[in-house]
């Protein structure tokens, strides 16, 4: 082998040794879920199981399901206590694990979630990234959810034209949310949309992971950030039925 072919193979294996390690270090790089293991087990009529796509929180509702986006670099079963409620209270919930932790990379994962599970209407949510990734998927498909619930998170493309309801929540105190994109995203939906500012909410507050770099101090606790979204989501679905 000559010289400068050998050169550029050791080059290239360089370079293929150092993506690796590079995405690997990427890839370890998230927020962790905090003590969430009493969210993961069955009870208060909620079973809870593990699939392919991340968790199935089984309550007694048979009609409405929700769908989840975690936000960007947060372990997904950060999520686990918000949707655990929501199950609790009738709404079953799926809750997305997102490659490398990042919804960008599973826009979609979604449709397989619909293709499998049966209820008469679907709802998707999103916190953060995961919201704005959720509004990109339901922007494709204007007339398959029945609702789109965007937690400290904001559409990034045009959806005045879906034919359902969308719902901003966020924190009062959130450090993260660009405000004037969220400004933006309120032009992009369609006009009856509705707004709940919880007071003294924060980013991080919707999860449990801890504290978020950049976030504002939340002046009320995660958990009731958590009521409060579960209570702003169960009504506007039963708002729904009822109209």
């Amino acid at each position: 082998m000559k010289k400068k072919t050998k050169r550029i193979l050791a080059i290239l294996i360089l370079l293929a040794v150092s993506l690796a390690a590079a995405t690997a270090l990427y890839a370890g790089d998230y927020y962790r879920a905090g003590d969430v293991e009493q969210y993961l087990t069955d009870g208060d009529g909620v079973a809870v199981s593990a699939i392919d796509e991340g968790y199935y929180f089984d309550g007694p509702g048979t009609e409405n399901a929700l769908i989840f986006y975690p936000g960007a670099k947060v372990e997904e079963t950060a999520y686990a206590p918000l949707l655990y409620s929501l199950a609790s209270q009738g709404v079953d919930c799926f809750l997305i694990k997102m490659p490398l932790h990042l919804a960008i990379f599973g826009i979609n994962r979604a449709d397989s979630i619909r293709a499998e599970y049966p209820y008469d209407n679907y709802f998707l949510a999103g916190h953060s990234l995961g919201g704005a990734m959720a509004a990109e998927h339901a922007a494709k498909r204007p007339t398959e959810y029945a609702g789109l619930f965007l937690l400290a998170a904001y559409p990034a493309r045009d959806l005045t034209a879906v034919r359902f309801p969308v719902v901003f929540i966020y924190g009062e105190n959130d450090g993260v949310l660009n405000r004037e994109k969220l400004e933006t995203g309120f032009s992009l939906v369609p006009p009856d949309y509705t707004v709940t500012e919880i007071a003294g909410g924060n980013h991080a507050g919707f999860g449990i992971y801890g504290a978020q770099d950049g976030d504002g101090t939340a002046t009320v606790t995660g958990e009731e950030q958590r009521r409060i979204t579960a209570e702003t989501i169960l009504g506007d679905i039963q708002d729904g039925k009822d109209g």
